[in-house]
């Protein structure tokens, strides 16, 4: 399970070094696609396969659908971390989500979020304006 938030910089080649004990969970192989809220989603490939089939799962008629399938197939990418542990951000990524020369990376569960510094802060304002946490805990029951 990806936990935990962790603030890196880009390199001058527009790559991220993930933080080392998310490393062995990625195995050589992830997918980065967009995710819902201006950020980069990284997956680990058999988990984005999980994705892809509840994806696909979706009626092929209706314009909510449509989008969703289009934001993360259209977006997706194939990617590799090298030796170091670095992965590359895919210019188009980068422009979607925001980001220039800093990021946030946090573990969301199944995957991994990358955030531009300004919007990670905007989404948390958020989500602490709507209340949002306390919804989903008295929904869980928490």
């Amino acid at each position: 399970m990806f936990l935990g938030q962790y603030r890196h910089s880009l390199d001058d080649k527009a790559r991220i070094t993930l933080p080392a004990k998310f490393r062995p969970q990625f195995g050589e192989s992830l997918v980065l696609t967009a995710g819902t809220e201006r950020c980069i989603w990284a997956y680990p490939a058999e988990e984005f396969g999980k994705l892809a089939e509840r994806i696909n799962a979706l009626p092929l008629i209706g314009q909510e659908a449509a989008a969703f399938r289009r934001l993360i197939y259209g977006n997706a990418f194939d990617a590799g971390l090298d030796k170091q542990g670095r992965v590359v951000l895919p210019e188009k990524l980068r422009r979607y989500a925001g980001i220039e020369d800093e990021v946030v990376v946090t573990g969301v569960g199944r995957f991994v979020e990358i955030w531009s510094p300004v919007e990670w802060d905007r989404a948390q304002e958020a989500i602490q304006a709507r209340g949002a946490p306390e919804r989903v805990w008295a929904e869980l029951g928490i």
